[in-house]
């Protein structure tokens, strides 16, 4: 295949997961030893969470019937059962416990504690039904809030929610992403990996072979997901991991398919990341030396990777989203 085409092919795919598709995997680069697929419910849990408001912008709640924190009240929340995409496990837990139908207008958050547990928060909004009011196992009743009323809470964790949700809905700062049907067999972070200079120029790190491709790593049990990004740096450029930091500034999309349970229950993250230089470098004997720049990405060792040079329009769009950090957040609970 030409070079030309090659670098096509790298950029319409880049340009596909800023436009918040997915992309089918060739090969995982970074793999940890005895990797094998996730189960959902056996080694890995996946929580939803929705955020919904009516025209008061008031928030939707529900009361909860567990034993161990009966009364208090939380957004609608539960685990992903097995065979069920993301948004159908969202629709079904907003049913059971509000009594309400809604559908998913973006994902306004993901928080990880390692690729064990993921939480995917949404923000949706009702089509149909009515708020419940006779008590199940689900939840007790749901009510509308308007988040000035006492009200005892089962954690405070869901105000921050809150209020990413009301920031979104009068003023997205990222696009309206929601789950891609591809699967993937581990949890897995693809890395658009950018190396920019005080010029704006701008690099992505490519694995050459088969056919160059952007990264992806699997996720290892004992980090954060976005550690994954941390590996491939480490793999490529061992020199330099140290004298920089590694910087996972959000998801342009995400890839789960339920089609085939215990063996498309992984989840890949398409991440934005960003190679920055550490300010404060030292010497050999932990001296403070000022950093030296040369404005070219630092030197791959790994026969492996290479950089590529992007160009306009693709690099305008990079610098964008990488200045204004416009893309879904991820937050580590680790």
């Amino acid at each position: 295949m030409e070079v030309k085409e090659v670098e096509k092919e790298v950029e319409e795919q880049v340009e596909r997961l800023l436009n918040g598709e997915g992309s089918e995997f060739t090969t995982l680069d970074v793999v940890p030893d005895q990797v094998r697929p996730v189960t959902l419910r056996k080694t890995v849990t996946y929580i939803v969470c929705a955020v919904i408001f009516n025209d008061k912008e008031e928030v939707l709640m529900v009361q909860e019937a567990k034993q161990e924190c009966y009364k208090q009240w939380y957004l609608p929340a539960g685990r992903m059962e097995v065979g069920e995409s993301i948004e159908a496990a969202l629709r079904r837990e907003v049913k059971e416990e509000a009594g309400v139908d809604c559908q998913p207008i973006t994902l306004l958050l993901v928080q990880e504690q390692g690729p064990q547990w993921i939480r995917f928060i949404f923000l949706a909004e009702v089509t149909g039904g009515s708020l419940k009011c006779d008590a199940d196992h689900e939840s007790l009743q749901a009510s509308w809030w308007d988040r000035q009323s006492p009200l005892p809470l089962r954690g405070r964790d869901i105000l921050h929610l809150i209020d990413s949700g009301l920031k979104y809905r009068r003023a997205p700062w990222h696009p309206a992403t929601l789950p891609v049907g591809l699967g993937s067999r581990p949890v897995v972070q693809r890395l658009v990996l950018v190396f920019t200079n005080p010029e704006d120029q701008l690099w992505i790190l490519l694995v050459k072979a088969p056919v160059p491709h952007l990264p992806s790593a699997v996720a290892v049990k004992t980090h954060a997901v976005t550690w994954a990004a941390n590996m491939v740096v480490q793999e490529a450029m061992p020199s330099a991991y140290y004298d920089h930091d590694v910087n996972t500034l959000g998801i342009f999309s995400l890839q789960h398919n339920a089609s085939q349970p215990g063996k498309t229950d992984g989840v890949c993250f398409n991440t934005l990341v960003a190679l920055v230089p550490d300010r404060v470098q030292r010497n050999e004997d932990g001296e403070r030396v000022d950093l030296v720049e040369t404005g070219q990405p630092p030197p791959v060792e790994n026969p492996r990777y290479h950089w590529y040079k992007v160009q306009n329009p693709l690099r305008e769009k990079l610098l964008e989203t990488t200045k204004n950090t416009s893309i879904l957040p991820m937050h580590s609970l680790f």
